[in-house]
């Protein structure tokens, strides 16, 4: 018998592939979110160090310096938060995409199987056959042997 060929394997190799582009592709978003993260703590590390440095200072000039440094913080925890909000629709867009190529992925997985296993039954049913043949052709053998009293 010849030897198992899913007809669709071209296609389920180029949706695998796929699959590794969108995993790769979620990864990428998921790194941005990552470091958009990591420079708002870091805004709030430095707006907690400036809060500290200020306590007990009675320099007008310093309260001054350091109120204008808590705004220029606070514009910039804004505009993080405003690209981490975009960063997040990105990264949600690309999970999206990964589960719709995941769930088609799998559903050619599952057609393979399906077939691999309808190959499987063919073959030990070809099998069976055969070995029944054998069988009978031995039967008939030692029959007529047994018939013809060894006379051959």
């Amino acid at each position: 018998m010849k030897k198992f060929r899913f007809e669709l394997q071209d296609i389920l190799d180029v949706k695998k592939f796929e699959e590794d582009s969108a995993t790769a592709e979620l990864a990428k978003a998921l790194a941005v979110e990552t470091e958009i993260q990591n420079k708002l703590d870091s805004v709030a590390s430095q707006y907690v160090a400036a809060k500290n440095d200020l306590k007990g200072g009675t320099d007008a000039r310093s309260f001054i310096a350091g109120h204008q440094f808590y705004k220029l913080l606070e514009y910039q925890k804004e505009e993080l938060l405003k690209e981490l909000a975009e960063a997040n629709l990105v990264t949600e867009e690309k999970r999206k995409i990964l589960t719709e190529i995941m769930q088609n992925t799998q559903a050619l997985e599952k057609l393979k199987e399906e077939a691999l296993s309808e190959y499987n039954a063919r073959v030990n049913l070809e099998e069976e056959n055969n070995a029944d043949e054998i069988n009978s052709i031995r039967f008939n053998i030692n029959k007529l042997t047994a018939t013809d009293g060894g006379q051959a």
